[in-house]
């Protein structure tokens, strides 16, 4: 199936298998691989990107699904300098194995696009399609609260 879609600014345009999640055409078509695959349970987030501006997990999306659609990924979020989200997450150590960030970094900029002002209750509730196996929320939730405050945390590059 012929698919045209728009990834981090950039139209991309090929043919796909009908099957092929999205996931796996950023990773294997496109070269993308800051978006991860954890579970392929859909029950982790490491492949959390934004489908035009709402976080989605890219494993439950068919590549053909984002025909004509807008996703931007982790890579897409900066051109040089960190994006707020990613320079707090940096700061107050949200990082830790690293392998669920990019997927949180996604899903927090989704939720600081939907609320401004989270409590960390709110940011707790936002991250629950997200897992940490290092269990370490702790720093990630103050890392998403310290990007709250940050100006241009809930912008995404065009």
């Amino acid at each position: 199936m012929h698919l045209t879609v728009t990834v981090n600014g950039e139209q991309r345009e090929g043919d796909v298998e009908p099957r092929l999640l999205l996931v796996h055409y950023l990773r294997d078509v496109l070269g993308l691989t800051g978006t991860n695959v954890g579970c392929d349970t859909s029950s982790c987030g490491a492949c959390t990107v934004l489908f035009d501006g709402e976080s989605v997990k890219s494993c439950t999306v068919l590549a053909v699904q984002a025909d004509g659609a807008v996703v931007t990924t982790v890579e897409g979020l900066s051109s040089g300098d960190l994006h707020p989200v990613q320079q707090a997450f940096r700061e107050n150590h949200g990082l830790q194995c690293g392998y669920c960030t990019p997927g949180m970094v996604m899903a927090a900029v989704s939720l600081l696009r939907e609320n401004q002002a989270p409590s960390e209750a709110d940011v707790r509730e936002g991250l629950e399609g997200n897992l940490c196996r290092c269990t370490g929320y702790h720093n990630i939730v103050k890392s998403i609260l310290a990007a709250a405050r940050m100006p241009g945390a809930t912008e995404v590059p065009a």
